[in-house]
Parts: structure tokens; sequence; C-alpha cells
């Protein structure tokens, strides 16, 4: 059945008669009887949702929760949580009942989440195909979706367009037009310590180095990783060349690689939308195109979706669903949500509203090649030996074959032990 579409009211005075926004620092909701319970207002009868948020989308929330509420009777109770707890917190409160009937989230959530019990599968009905395609599949969990999507964000290659005012169709273009500006780095990408897996994926990815095989319907399967074999070898061996080179530095932080990227010192950087409001405040003019592939083949990022969950507990699963799917799913929220977090809208026709920004139409195009942030438990394993591999051979500290191979070895075996 195709979901009906709302009109949204914004009316300020609603907002602050209908809903509750109440601040909490790592404590339960004030739901009195948990979550989707049933609480009497001073009118008598009506149903309370509580909604877990942080600051910025609480502010963005505040107007269609009012609406909700004019239109269902059920009430929003707006509960803003540090987005740093939050899965934790659902882990920990919702099977007691002090939990959500909603809480914002991210993707890679997803796995763990349902392992745990603690989220359901949302409906969309007709209404899925009104989303990027690459949203749906990052909350695509063994076959179902469990959340509603509203913003996307990864990372693209960004270009100072006074040092190079073409976009670079391959690697090699990128690495000249950067010696013909004498540039002291060919590229810009932080790095680190520890490294940063999600930064340098995908340079990997254009290798064929997957992390794990996916499934048909877009789901990630976590019994089949890809990250070693052949593919994996030639982009460890690609680190260490990068590594010897310079190209590639531990001591390259995000915050050093911004400000070199700032004072000119590369016509390129390959980072995120976050980064993009300090650039243009340092003066520089920029694009956003797809990252050149080192590798040969696609060069696909990252992409990670952030959307809205509904609670395993909830006794008002019905509300739940209309609230997000005719209310959330309406492109005025999912704009009003991109005007505080500045990520590209989930929802297609609510993008169609702000592409006008070539900067974000830039970051939107390269997520079409991009890759869900996986969703699965095993990715802790990952996560584990990943980095630390990764910096012993862009350091120097370890043969790029056997490094990487051991890697793919102690990856699997965690996850084995998960099992």
């Amino acid at each position: 059945m195709k979901v009906t579409r709302r009109a949204i009211l914004g009316a300020a005075t609603l907002a602050v008669a209908a809903v509750s926004i109440t601040t909490l620092s790592g404590c339960s909701s004030s739901a009195p009887t948990g979550a989707g319970a049933s609480a009497n207002d001073a009118s008598g009868g009506s149903k309370t949702l509580t909604v877990w948020v942080d600051t910025d989308r609480a502010t963005a929330l505040k107007d269609v929760a009012a609406e909700f509420t004019k239109k269902s009777g059920v009430k929003i109770d707006l509960v803003v949580k540090d987005f740093g707890k939050m899965e934790q917190d659902l882990t920990t409160q919702i099977p007691t009942g002090k939990g959500p009937d909603i809480a914002v989230g991210a993707n890679d959530w997803t796995g763990q989440l349902v392992t745990d019990g603690v989220i359901q599968p949302i409906e969309l009905g007709d209404a899925a195909g009104d989303y990027e395609k690459v949203a749906l599949d990052a909350f695509n969990y063994q076959g179902k979706v469990y959340a509603l999507p509203y913003s996307i964000e990864n990372i693209a290659l960004v270009r100072n367009t006074k040092l190079a005012p073409k976009a670079p169709a391959t690697w090699s273009d990128m690495l000249a037009a950067s010696r013909s500006t004498g540039s002291k780095y060919p590229y810009l990408v932080q790095v680190g310590p520890q490294s940063d897996p999600y930064h340098l994926y995908p340079l990997q990815t254009s290798f064929g180095a997957a992390v794990f095989a996916r499934k048909a319907d877009g789901s990630y399967d976590a019994s089949r990783l890809t990250i070693g074999g052949a593919a994996g070898t030639e982009f460890a061996h690609w680190l260490h060349e990068q590594g010897r080179a310079g190209n590639l530095s531990l001591s390259m932080t995000g915050d050093i690689a911004v400000e070199k990227f700032e004072q000119g010192q590369s016509p390129f950087m390959i980072t995120g939308p976050w980064n993009i409001a300090a650039i243009k405040k340092a003066g520089i003019d920029v694009a956003v195109d797809p990252i050149p592939s080192a590798g040969g083949q696609t060069s696909s990022p990252f992409v990670g979706v952030q959307g809205f969950f509904i609670s395993s507990k909830t006794k008002n699963k019905l509300a739940a669903n209309d609230f997000l799917t005719n209310y959330i799913g309406t492109p005025a929220v999912q704009e009003a949500l991109y005007k505080v977090g500045d990520r590209p809208p989930a929802l297609k026709t609510a993008f169609d509203s702000v592409s006008s920004d070539p900067v974000m139409q830039g970051f939107e195009n390269v997520s079409k090649q991009g890759v869900p942030m996986p969703n699965v438990p095993a990715m802790a394993a990952v996560w584990q030996y990943w980095g630390v591999a990764e910096a012993a051979i862009i350091g120097q500290k370890a043969d790029p074959a056997s490094s990487w191979q051991k890697m793919t070895g102690d990856i699997q075996s965690a996850i084995d032990k998960q099992n």
C-alpha cells in the first residue's frame, strides 16, 4: 500500500505546547512506564511516543512532532541523548522497558542491535522506492530494513579549483596535476598513528579488496571475508610504497590534513562534507569529484547512513511507523534535518530540493558508487586488526604481504569465535 504523504505545519507555538523535550545524560527516558506505554496528559487518554535524538535533531523535529500530535493525538517526547552513548544505551535500556519507542542512530549499529533483540524492521511499503538505494541497503540486515533513513555521508575527492581547475580522470592525472603546481603533497588524506581504514577504503576497493562479499539484496555476507587474497596483498604493497614515498604518513592527522589543504600544499584532499565549512571559511573554492582509482577498479568509499530505529519493545508500533514513514519521511522534514546536519538527505525528492549546492551534489554523486558501511556484528573483528596492520605497513614496520595475510587470518579467527 502506498504510504500517504502529509503536509507539515511549522507552527512554533504548537511545538511548545505539544512536544516535551527532555535533556538527559546517560539516564533513561522520563516516560513513566517504559517504551510506548500509555501516558495520560492533561486532557486525558492519549499515548506518548518517546523518541531519542541528539541536540540538533531535537531542534529540527520540534515542529513535525507537534503536527503529528495534532493529527494523531499521540504525544511525542523528544529526549536529548549523547549520540556517542546511544547505541549502548539502547542495548541496555530497551530490554528493561526504560528505552525509547524510536531512536536516531547509525546504520552500522544495525546488525548488533538486531542480534541483541532491541530493534524491529520498519514497514516502508511502496515508499521504499522514494529513498536512495544505498540508504536502504545500509539498514538492510538479513533481508529486512530496520530504520527510516534520513541522511547520507561519504568521503570524496575535494579539489582546490584555483590549483586544479579540472577534475582528474585517473590517478595519474591527479599526480600530474599536483606536480604541475609544485605542491608539496600529491594528495592529502588523514591517516594518523593507528591508520584510518575508513579514509583509505576507497583506495583499497580500487584494488578489488572489499571487506565482505554482498548478497543479491545488497546486504553483507559476514561468512565471506574478502579483504585478503591477491587483491588485498596488492593493496598492501601499494600502501607500503605510498608510505615510503611520504604520500601517506602516520603523522598526517585529520586536522593537519585540513590545515595543509587550506595552506595550498596540495590541490586534492580525500575527505567528507564535515570539513567543507572550515575550508570555505579559509577562502578556498572547492569542487567535489570521484576519487580516482589507484588500483584500476572503481574507488568505492563507505557510505554512512543515519536513520530512525523502532524499538522491539514499543507498545505503539503503528503510531511509531506512522510517525516515521508519513512525517520523518517527507521532504520538508528531511530538508530540515539536512540544514542542521549538513549531510545530503536520503529521500530523493528532499535531495533534489537541496541539490543546487554543487558541493553537496558532488558528494551525492560519489555516494552512488560507494558501498554501505558494513552493519554486521562481524565488522567489530575487522576494525580490531585492520588499522593496526595498515599502520605497520605504512610506517615501514612490516612486510606488506605477510602482514596483510596475518591480519586477514586474525580477523577470520575472531569472527569464528563470535559464531
